[in-house]
C-alpha cells in the first residue's frame, strides 16, 4: 500500500495526464464515436470522473451531493449494480455536456477527493481508481487515433517530428527450461483482481523471441500470400478476413500507416501493431512456430522489469520503435483463453464486475503498449480482447517448444 502522500501525488499526476492527453482536441474532436468498441475523448475524461465520485464520494465523503444527478446514467459504463445507463453506441451522441464542462466536473471532484487521499482507509480504493483512470488514458489514446483515421484529411493529434529510425530486430531467443511455476500476482503491491489468486501450472521447455514481430517481417507474410491462404487462418479468421476484407493491419496504407501524427512512412523495423488475435495466430502458424500461453510469458517475465521498454511518459504520441525490452511497444497476443484462475473469486459489490464477467470468449496479451502508462503493467497484468479486435496497439511475439 502506497503512503498517503505518495497516493496523493499519483493521483494528481493520473488526473493531470488525462487532461493533458485531451489538450490539443477540439470540442468536436472531443465528442465523436467512430465505432462500438471505442468512446469520445469527453466521454473518458467523465467516466473516469464518475468512478471517483460514485465509488469514493458518493460512498465514503460525508455530506457529498452529486454534481449533476444526470451524469450517473450519462457516464456509467457497465456496472449493472450502478442501475440504468446511456447505450454504448448512443456516447458519440453527448453533444452536452461541453468538454468544458466535463473539466469543470473533474476538479470539483478533485477538490472533494483531498480528505479522503489522506485516509488509509481508503487506499485501496484510491489505487484501485488511479489504474481504472490510467487504462481509460490508453484507451482514450487508442479510440481517439480510429476516430481521426476516419477523417480523409488525416488529422494529427500531435505534431512531432519523424520518428527515429528503429534499430533491427534481434532473431535470437530466450530459453526456459520448463518446470513447476508459480503464476499470478505475488507481493503486497497492487493488481486487479483477474491477476490471482498465485497458482501453479507445469511448463514444458520452450523459447521466447528476443523481438517482436516488425512491419518488415509482415510485409513478407502478405507478399507471401498469408491473408489468401486459407490453410494458414483458424476457421473464424478465415471467415471474419473475408466478411470484412482485410489484408494488412489496420492503419496501413501502401508503404505509409496512420499514427496520432498523422501519415507517416512505416518503419520496416518497428513492431507491427493493429493485429487481430486472427492475424496473430496466422502469421505464427505461417512462420512454423506458435503463441506462447500467457502462463510461459508470466513465468519468463517476472524476472524482467516492467518499468523498461517503450511506454507512455506523458502527453506525446505513442508509437512502436523496437526495443530490447519485454515490456512496452504492443500489447502481445497469447494463445490462452480470458479465463478465471483457480479459486478466483470476483470482489463484492458493483466493483466486483471490474474483470471477472468478461471471462467468456476473449483472449489474453501481455505486456505493454507504447499507450500504456509506465509503471501501470507487470508481468501478471493480464489484458484482454476479443479475437476480431485491433484498435489497440496490439502485436506478437512468437514462441516454439524445444527440447
Amino acid at each position: 500500500m502506497l503512503h498517503s502522500d505518495a497516493l496523493a501525488e499519483q493521483f494528481a499526476k493520473t488526473r493531470a495526464l488525462s487532461e493533458a492527453l485531451v489538450a490539443p482536441l477540439s470540442d468536436a474532436d472531443a465528442t465523436i464515436q467512430s465505432m462500438e468498441d471505442a468512446s469520445p475523448a469527453k466521454w473518458h475524461l467523465a467516466h473516469t470522473t464518475w468512478f471517483w465520485e460514485t465509488f469514493l464520494l458518493r460512498d465514503h465523503a460525508a455530506g457529498y451531493k452529486l454534481f449533476h444527478e444526470n451524469y450517473p446514467f450519462l457516464f456509467n459504463s457497465y456496472y449493472e449494480a450502478e442501475g440504468a445507463r446511456i447505450a454504448r453506441f448512443s456516447r458519440g451522441l453527448l453533444s452536452r455536456p461541453s468538454l468544458e464542462e466535463i473539466l469543470s466536473w473533474r476538479a470539483h471532484v478533485d477538490a472533494a477527493m483531498a480528505p479522503l487521499l489522506d485516509d488509509p482507509q481508503h487506499a485501496d480504493l484510491i489505487q484501485l481508481g488511479i489504474a481504472h483512470e490510467q487504462q481509460h488514458q490508453e484507451l482514450l489514446l487508442t479510440d481517439i487515433k480510429h476516430a481521426l483515421f476516419q477523417n480523409p484529411l488525416g488529422p494529427a493529434m500531435f505534431e512531432s517530428a519523424p520518428a527515429a529510425a528503429a534499430k533491427a530486430p534481434d532473431n535470437g531467443w530466450h530459453e526456459y527450461p520448463g518446470g513447476i511455476a508459480q503464476i499470478g500476482h505475488a507481493g503486497n503491491g497492487f493488481a486487479f483482481d483477474n491477476e490471482g489468486p498465485r497458482h501453479r501450472v507445469l511448463l514444458e521447455p520452450f523459447a521466447l523471441a528476443k523481438s517482436l514481430v516488425t512491419n518488415g517481417e509482415w510485409d513478407a507474410f502478405i507478399a507471401d500470400g498469408g491473408y489468401s491462404n486459407a490453410a494458414l487462418w483458424l476457421s473464424d479468421g478465415w471467415s471474419w478476413l473475408r466478411e470484412n476484407q482485410i489484408n494488412a493491419p489496420l492503419y496501413w496504407h501502401e508503404e505509409k500507416h496512420f499514427t496520432h501524427s498523422g501519415w507517416q512512412v512505416r518503419d520496416p523495423h518497428a513492431p507491427v501493431t493493429h493485429i487481430s488475435y486472427f492475424e496473430a495466430d496466422a502469421y505464427a502458424t505461417w512462420s512454423r512456430q506458435r503463441l506462447p500461453t500467457e502462463f510461459e510469458w508470466d513465468a519468463f517475465a517476472q524476472t524482467h522489469d516492467a518499468s523498461k521498454g517503450n511506454q507512455l511518459d506523458g502527453a506525446s504520441a505513442p508509437l512502436p520503435s523496437g526495443s530490447s525490452s519485454l515490456f512496452g511497444d504492443c500489447w502481445q497476443f497469447t494463445r490462452s483463453a480470458y479465463l478465471p484462475y483457480p479459486r478466483f473469486k470476483p470482489a463484492s459489490g458493483a466493483v466486483g464486475e471490474y474483470n471477472g464477467k468478461f471471462m467468456s470468449g476473449q483472449f489474453v496479451l501481455k505486456g505493454a503498449s507504447c499507450a500504456t502508462v509506465r509503471g501501470h503493467s507487470r508481468a501478471s497484468y493480464r489484458n484482454f480482447f476479443y479475437p476480431h479486435q485491433r484498435w489497440q496497439f496490439t502485436g506478437l511475439r512468437l514462441a516454439k517448444d524445444i527440447g
